[in-house]
């Protein structure tokens, strides 16, 4: 197997409305058809995509239980230039619907970062690493 990561999908609760979250976020489509069962949007990292599948069909194709809530034991990162872009990207989160989990500060690996909840409770770390360039 290569060490390659093609696809991330995220099983959702509301697909339309994590569709919408993540168009206000700026993620740009990358299919236009069948929107009302799976959502697939572009990702700066060339070759891959994002997608968005309602959690029970994600259980179901997937043939494993649909249950659990709560701490998913994993999140999404998203690093940008600068402490200020962190704050500022939080912010825009939370105005296109997320919940704030963690403001932005600085952490113990030298860096600053913040979380935030998708509307399907999904972490999201927002975070600028002043040692290694993973914008």
């Amino acid at each position: 197997m290569k060490s390659k990561i093609s696809l991330i999908t995220l099983g959702v609760d509301d697909l339309n409305a994590s569709r919408q979250f993540y168009e206000k976020l700026g993620f740009k489509l990358a299919v236009e058809e069948n929107l009302d069962s799976v959502v697939f949007f572009e990702l700066s990292t060339s070759g891959m995509l994002f997608g968005l599948f309602p959690k029970e069909k994600l259980a179901e194709d997937s043939q494993v239980p649909n249950d659990g809530a709560g701490f998913p034991g994993f999140s999404l990162a998203h690093n940008v230039s600068s402490p200020e872009e962190v704050d500022k990207v939080l912010e825009e989160a939370v105005a296109a619907g997320a919940t704030l989990a963690k403001a932005g500060e600085k952490v113990f690996w030298g860096g600053y970062s913040g979380y935030f909840k998708d509307p399907s409770g999904f972490l999201w770390e927002v975070a600028h690493n002043p040692f290694m360039d993973l914008t």
